[in-house]
C-alpha cells in the first residue's frame, strides 16, 4: 500500500490561527500602564477634564470623586453666567478666577491624597480629586 503524504486542511490551519492569535496578543499585554520615562506619569491618557457649570447661583458637579494620577494634568473647564473663583485645597493651595462664559485652567498635582475643589460663592464642594 502506498501512503500519500497528508497536508493539514485549510480548515485546520484556520482553526489553529484563530486559537494562536488571541494567545499572542495576551502575551504582549501588560497590567502596568505605560509611563513617561522622564516623569513616571501615565502616558497616552491625556489630561483629565473636570466640567464645572455655574448657573443661577448653582454649581455642578456637587462633590463627585475623581481619580487622577500624580503628575497628571487636570483641566478645569468652567462655564458660568457670572464671574467667580475656584479654590483648590492642594499642597500648595491654589485658586483661579473665571469670567462669565467659558474659562479653562490646567493644574498638575504632585502629591498623593484627596484634594478638595470648591467654590465659596456659593459655598459648595465641587469635586474631590483622589490623587494617587
Amino acid at each position: 500500500m502506498h501512503r500519500v503524504p497528508t497536508r493539514p486542511s485549510s480548515r485546520g490551519l484556520a482553526a489553529l490561527a484563530a486559537l494562536a492569535l488571541p494567545l499572542s496578543l495576551v502575551a504582549c499585554g501588560s497590567d502596568e500602564p505605560a509611563t513617561d520615562s522622564q516623569t513616571g506619569s501615565p502616558t497616552g491618557a491625556g489630561p483629565t477634564t473636570v466640567e464645572i457649570v455655574v448657573e443661577d447661583g448653582t454649581v455642578t458637579p456637587k462633590g463627585d470623586r475623581i481619580e487622577v494620577g500624580v503628575g497628571e494634568e487636570v483641566t478645569f473647564t468652567v462655564t458660568s453666567d457670572a464671574a467667580g473663583e475656584v479654590h483648590v485645597h492642594s499642597t500648595p493651595e491654589t485658586s483661579f478666577s473665571y469670567e462669565e462664559g467659558t474659562t479653562e485652567e490646567t493644574l498638575t498635582f504632585e502629591r498623593p491624597g484627596v484634594v478638595e475643589v470648591e467654590a465659596h460663592d456659593p459655598d459648595q464642594l465641587i469635586v474631590q480629586l483622589e490623587v494617587s
